[in-house]
Parts: structure tokens; sequence; C-alpha cells
């Protein structure tokens, strides 16, 4: 027996409740994991309030991510006792999560939890913080040096912003942090922001097809106006990395920055990212992610708290990494 968060749909309402479950009742999967952390997404977010219709199935159990230890395994690949992380392949929409005592999935969607992370820490990380290493490895990827000047980062106080604003910092860019929230401004210096700027700025175009050549790179949690505000003003032949949606998901811009500039928009995927990539962001957060900073992102939950939270981080009010554990 096992207790998971499991969402009903009534009459076009999409509810949630604690329930204590049988092991017969996973899903079918080659790999059983005793879960000891999940974390709080966006998409989650959304999942638990039953917005976007990413759940077409109920009942159904969310939560996009989750780190434990394998208990059962019918995969080669994986030994009972190993510990494991799992971000992306539609678990939590199609497949039933993390916001549970036990999880059963494909071996394959299974990464080694990289030696001396534990699995809080590496929910402290979690889809948010890998998809934030994917966007650095991609801009770096396109070219970006540190001594190419000011990379933003928008959203800079969420989840995502707050891990590429520590990883980029770690590497020596000079990171400018984006965020509408004041009282997040010391936390963003402690992790590394060399400057704060407030969102409102970068969130209305100025109207001008180019504006002066202002970011050397961008990481954009954000979308929307401001990913149409920072392509203006990106430097000649540099990138931004688009990873989020939260400022909506229509893009109104013109071609120039990419025919005059040469600006690359880079999209990053998590959900169906190759292992292999998976595995080497994995490795790189372990190395360059301090454990300090990682731990002061960190806002501990319990399954209870999720209906609260759920509200609070579409409202874009949580600061940093929701982990959840799940056996408190």
């Amino acid at each position: 027996m096992f207790k998971a968060v499991v969402l009903s749909e009534k009459d076009g309402k999409v509810e949630n409740a604690i329930e204590t479950l049988d092991e017969s009742a996973l899903p079918a999967g080659e790999v059983t994991v005793a879960v000891q952390y999940s974390g709080l997404n966006y998409k989650d977010g959304m999942i638990l309030r039953g917005l976007g219709r990413l759940v077409r199935k109920y009942p159904h159990v969310p939560g996009i991510d989750f780190a434990g230890i394998v208990e059962a395994s019918q995969a080669p690949a994986w030994k009972v006792g190993e510990a494991v992380v799992l971000t992306g392949w539609r678990v939590g929409e199609a497949h039933w999560g993390g916001f549970a005592q036990k999880a059963r999935v494909k071996g394959d969607w299974l990464v080694r939890l990289p030696q001396g992370m534990t699995a809080r820490r590496a929910m402290g990380i979690g889809t948010a913080g890998l998809t934030a290493m994917l966007a650095l490895m991609a801009l770096e990827e396109h070219g970006l040096k540190p001594d190419h000047g000011d990379v933003l980062v928008t959203g800079a106080a969420g989840g995502l912003g707050s891990v590429a604003t520590a990883i980029l910092a770690k590497r020596g860019y000079r990171v400018v942090a984006s965020t509408g929230r004041s009282e997040t401004h010391d936390y963003l210096r402690r992790l590394g922001a060399a400057e704060i700027i407030d969102r409102a700025s970068i969130a209305t175009p100025s109207g001008k097809p180019l504006d002066p050549e202002r970011w050397a790179g961008c990481i954009d949690s954000v979308g929307g106006a401001t990913l149409a505000t920072v392509l203006s003003a990106i430097k000649y032949g540099q990138s931004v990395a688009s990873c989020g949606l939260a400022g909506g998901t229509k893009l109104e811009t013109t071609v120039l920055p990419f025919l005059l500039r040469g600006v690359n928009i880079l999209g990053i995927d998590s959900v169906m990212c190759p292992a292999a990539r998976r595995v080497e962001a994995w490795r790189r957060l372990a190395g360059e992610l301090p454990g300090e900073l990682l731990d002061a992102m960190i806002e501990p939950a319990t399954l209870r708290d999720l209906p609260r939270l759920a509200g609070e981080i579409l409202a874009g009010q949580v600061r940093g990494r929701v982990v959840v554990d799940v056996n408190a």
C-alpha cells in the first residue's frame, strides 16, 4: 500500500485527494521506484488545476519528476537499491507520476543519481533545473562565452531561473536577472546575479524592429512579449534559449533580428530529450551547481501542501524550487 495524490474529473472539474492505493494499481512498467522526493513545476500546477487538458485519462497521479530507490526491476540496466531520478517522458501527464510514495516506469526513462547527490537535492534541481542546464549547453554550443557580455535570465526567481542564474554565475558569466518581485533581490544576488532589472522593463516591445544590442545571450522562461523584446536587443550572432511560457505562447516579432543580426532562437525541450544528453546535463549539474546555493533555493513541502502551492506557482509567487517529501 502507498499514498498518492489522485486526480479525478467530475462534471468537467478536476479534483484532488490523497488516497491510499494498492501497488497493483500502478501502471505497467519495468521498474518500480520507492519515491523519496518529487518537485513542483509550472506544468504540475496546471495539471493539479486541470488546465490545458494535459491529462486526458482519470483517475491520475500527477508529478512530472521524482527521485528515489529502485524497489523492483525487470530491466537489465537497473538493480534493486540503485538511486535514480526521472524527469520528462510525459510522466505525470500521460503516465502516473511522482506525487506518490511509489512509481512504476520504463527503465529507459530513468537516470542514475549522480554520485554524491542526494535525492532531495536532485529534486531541488528537478525538471526546471535540468531545463536550465540544457539551455546553457545549447547556448554554449552556439558559441556563448563568459567574455561576450551580459547574459539575461528572465523569470529569474522561479525554479528554472534560479538554477540558470546560479550555474551561469558559477561558470563566470555576468548574469542580469529579471524579476518583478523586489523581495527576491537579495536571494538572486546570493545566487550570483550581478544586476537585477524589473521585468516590466522588458515586458513590452519598444515598437522598433531592433533595439540597441545589449544581451550576449538569454535563458528565457517567460516567452510572449518578453521574448519578443529580448530578441530585438540580442547581440550580433548570439542566441536566446527559449524554455518557458509563463508570459504566454504567442510571439509577435519581425524577422529582422534573424536577418540583420544573425540571432538564434534555441528551443529547449526537456520532456523527450535523448537519454545521453540528459546524463551529460545531470553530470554537469552535479559538478557546477554549488550544493549550498541549491539548498538555498529549496522550499520544503508535503503532499498536503500541493493544492495551495499549485495556485502559487501559476501566479508566479513561488521562489526557487518546491521539493515535496512524499513520505512526510
